[in-house]
């Protein structure tokens, strides 16, 4: 599978300082903590342990290490693994990340509160010849959105809500396109996206009015074979980050788009009150917006986070819910049967 993007060689792939120690900070909401999942489950190569604060109740999975212990392992830099709502870093954190500053490591983030713009924190690294690196700073020059249709095909992973499953799938169709020797390309759009690809735009800190011309510029004209499969962000549903998923929408111009959903979901994360779209309606909304730029838009299918789910009960609903939408529903983690006919209908 290729991983890269269009802004490789306009921008410089990102060179970050591996391997990580993931830093999760005080969290409690494990859909906060994608970030850290992400590089577990698409990077582990690139993870030397994990590193939480007292009262955190979510981990990775990953041994836990203190800074000076992940360093004499061979980690580079602290990764915040941490995306809370808003991209906060909170003052709780500071001692931690001073400790990993003193151990030895830089430190890496994809939150929207910058590093570099934290005084105690930029003085103590410059002191220590330490790097403050963060991700989530979209390339400069980055033209208006024209709606030009483009060449080649693309996929883009959309969603009924955040933090359910856009990336993965993302990632996984693409890996499942390369495997039937279709010539595929991740695109990524998000923090997390990007530490795994090593470059990409995060579509969340661009400027509304560029978000469709940056979407255009991560997945440029290509040969008529060739798939890009964009990482989706946010839900077109989703009270705060709406714009990010129509801008993207709009610009990726996707041929065939891929609903994601996690079953049992009722509220939107992080915005109590908010109830789920259904996936009809999501299916819908999306088609209807999408054809602006892309007339011939269609759904392929849709995938499920199952994770928390009994494997018996998870094909079950799968099964279910693929006979009552009349579309392909799988877990692209499970693969399986159910996955290989999300693919086929994708590239049909």
């Amino acid at each position: 599978m290729n991983i890269q993007t269009s802004l490789d060689v306009a921008a410089g792939a990102l060179q970050l300082p591996q391997p990580y120690l993931l830093f999760l900070g005080d969290t409690t909401i494990r859909g906060y903590a994608k970030t850290a999942f992400g590089l577990r489950d698409w990077a582990p190569e690139k993870c030397v342990g994990e590193y939480a604060l007292p009262g955190a109740t979510v981990s990775v999975g990953l041994e836990q290490l203190a800074p000076a212990e992940a360093r004499a392992r061979g980690a580079r830099s602290m990764l915040i693994g941490v995306a809370n709502s808003g991209g906060v870093i909170p003052e709780s954190w500071m001692p931690a990340l001073f400790e990993a500053l003193d151990a030895g490591l830089d430190i890496v983030s994809g939150m929207h509160m910058r590093l570099a713009e934290m005084p105690e924190l930029a003085a103590r690294a410059e002191r220590l010849g330490r790097q403050l690196i963060d991700v989530r700073h979209p390339p400069a020059g980055l033209p208006v959105g024209t709606g030009r249709k483009r060449s080649g095909k693309r996929l883009l992973t959309v969603g009924t809500d955040c933090a359910l499953g856009k990336k993965y799938t993302a990632l996984a169709l693409a890996r499942a396109f390369t495997a039937r020797g279709v010539d595929a390309d991740f695109r990524a759009t998000g923090q997390t996206g990007i530490m795994i690809a090593g470059g990409g735009v995060p579509m969340d800190a661009v400027v509304s009015d560029f978000e469709a011309g940056a979407a255009e510029t991560v997945s440029p004209d290509a040969a008529d074979d060739h798939w890009d499969v964009v990482e989706g962000q946010g839900s077109l549903y989703h009270p705060a980050y709406a714009a990010v998923s129509l801008g993207l929408l709009h610009g990726s111009q996707p041929d065939v788009i891929v609903v994601c959903h996690e079953p049992g979901r009722e509220e939107i994360l992080g915005s109590p009150g908010y109830l789920l779209p259904s996936i009809e309606e999501t299916i819908d909304l999306n088609l209807r917006l999408g054809a602006r730029t892309n007339p011939a838009i269609r759904c392929a299918g849709v995938s499920y986070n199952t994770a928390h789910m009994a494997e018996d009960e998870a094909i079950a609903l799968m099964a279910a819910d693929s006979e009552r939408l009349g579309l392909p529903v799988a877990d692209p983690i499970r693969g399986g049967d159910a996955f290989a006919r999300l693919v086929d209908s994708c590239l049909a």
